[in-house]
C-alpha cells in the first residue's frame, strides 16, 4: 500500500470519529517505519559536510582522490567511500560541481 493512500485512510478515520487507539497507533507507526532511519542518515551526511566540502578547493579532483584525502576523517564519522560518493553526486549541489569525464571530477562551487 502506498504512502499517501495509508495517511487519506488515518485521516478519514480520525475526521469520523474513529477510537480504536490500537488500530490508529498501528497506522502511525507503519507511516513512521522509516523515519528514523531517514533521520540517522542525515544526521551522519550532515556530520560529513563539512569534511567533504572543506576538503574541495578550486581544481577538481576524483571521488577516488577526496576519498584517499578525507579517509580516516569520514571513517571515523562512520562514513564509506560509497558515501562520499552518494554526498558527490545527489547533495549539496550549491556547493559541489560535478565535471562529467571519466572519471568524474568534482570541485567547490
Amino acid at each position: 500500500m502506498k504512502k499517501i493512500t495509508l495517511e487519506t485512510i488515518y485521516s478519514a478515520l480520525t475526521d469520523y470519529g474513529f477510537a480504536d487507539e490500537a488500530v490508529l497507533m498501528e497506522i502511525q507507526n507503519e507511516l513512521n517505519k522509516g523515519k528514523a532511519r531517514k533521520d540517522a542518515n542525515t544526521k551522519a551526511y550532515d556530520a560529513l559536510h563539512d569534511v567533504i566540502v572543506g576538503n574541495l578547493g578550486d581544481s577538481p579532483c576524483t571521488c577516488a582522490e577526496l576519498w584517499d584525502a578525507i579517509k580516516d576523517e569520514a571513517t571515523a564519522l562512520g562514513a564509506t567511500k560509497g558515501k562520499v560518493q552518494y554526498a558527490l553526486t545527489h547533495l549539496w549541489e550549491d556547493e559541489i560541481v560535478k565535471i562529467e569525464g571519466t572519471p568524474n571530477t568534482y570541485k567547490r562551487a
